[in-house]
């Protein structure tokens, strides 16, 4: 797993592209266009661009991260 520069959302710019999704996950640039285009992910379309507002991004990691067995 790759390892992610950034230590804190604060640092996080206000929209994020897929690239810097996968940066700041720690996952390959695939791995970020992948998810970008899932359709729970929440992308803004802007024109042919799809940008992550940061709000979104981080509620979106907080509501899929795992909070113990089940």
């Amino acid at each position: 797993m790759k390892e992610s520069n950034y230590k804190s959302c604060d640092e996080l710019p206000l929209f994020q592209n897929a690239e810097m999704v996968a940066k700041v996950l720690g996952v390959s640039p695939s791995s970020g266009y992948e998810l970008v285009h899932e359709p729970d992910f929440p992308v803004l379309k802007i024109g042919s661009r799809l940008v992550v507002p940061k709000e979104k991004f981080v509620e979106w990691v907080s509501q899929h991260t795992q909070r113990g067995a089940d």
